[in-house]
């Protein structure tokens, strides 16, 4: 698993089922950049243990209750925005995936997933990665949703939509953002500093009214100023 620079991807698992915990342990035991850092029930005592001793990432499972798992992926981010949570369900549909992204979830997967497949999520995450944006390119209905809340909210607030028209370097960092780049390999495919393209990337969620990344590449793809990417890119 490669995270950066080497670093050890500290994971926290919270799940209902003991035996369901015990299976994701034994798969990320033995991995050196892997240390399983607590693990508990989906209650306020996971809460209060992560607020303790902050993972980089949480490994939350939701059963037939997801909407309690969304709301206590809720609970995580607002206590602890640093810590990304990947929310493990049963069958993942467009409206759980839709919920997962509006929780800011920064992965949703079937529990059905291979190791491989999580362990990979896991190192995307603990990079700062945010594979739950992949799902836009593939589940159109869902970019839809996602959009439509924004636009609900940007009317009820008043915003206008776009203040300001975007310079042609950050439509293209944009289109880099869809891909799924992360700001360090934008700044290397062009030849600028990370800093810089951090500097860029503020200025394209205020003048589309975004809060995150995920929110600006939908809107920019329903404005048509990026299109979506056929795969995945290869790279993030």
């Amino acid at each position: 698993m490669d995270t950066s620079e080497g670093k050890v991807a500290r994971v926290f698992i919270i799940d209902q089922q003991p035996l369901f915990r015990r299976g994701v342990r034994s798969s990320l035991s033995g991995l050196p950049d892997v240390e399983i850092s607590g693990e508990g029930d989906a209650d306020e005592r996971a809460l209060s243990a992560i607020e303790l001793s902050p993972p980089d990432v949480v490994l939350l499972g939701t059963d037939v209750a997801f909407l309690d798992g969304i709301r206590l992926c809720r609970s995580i981010k607002q206590r602890l925005p640093s810590v990304a949570v990947i929310l493990l369900a049963p069958v993942l549909e467009d409206q759980q995936l839709f919920e997962a992204i509006k929780a800011q979830a920064a992965a949703c997967l079937s529990k059905e997933t291979t190791g491989e497949q999580l362990v990979e999520a896991i190192a995307r995450c603990a990079r700062g990665e945010h594979p739950i944006n992949d799902a836009l390119s593939n589940r159109p209905k869902v970019a839809e949703q996602v959009l439509q809340q924004f636009y609900d909210l940007a009317r009820e607030k008043g915003i206008a939509e776009v203040t300001s028209p975007l310079t042609p370097r950050e439509t293209e960092i944009l289109n880099y953002m869809a891909e799924g780049y992360l700001n360090k390999q934008i700044a290397d495919a062009l030849s600028v500093t990370e800093q810089t393209i951090k500097n860029h990337i503020t200025s394209i969620l205020r003048k589309l009214n975004a809060n995150a990344r995920t929110q600006a590449v939908v809107i920019a793809i329903k404005k048509g100023l990026v299109t979506i990417p056929t795969e995945p890119n290869a790279q993030a």
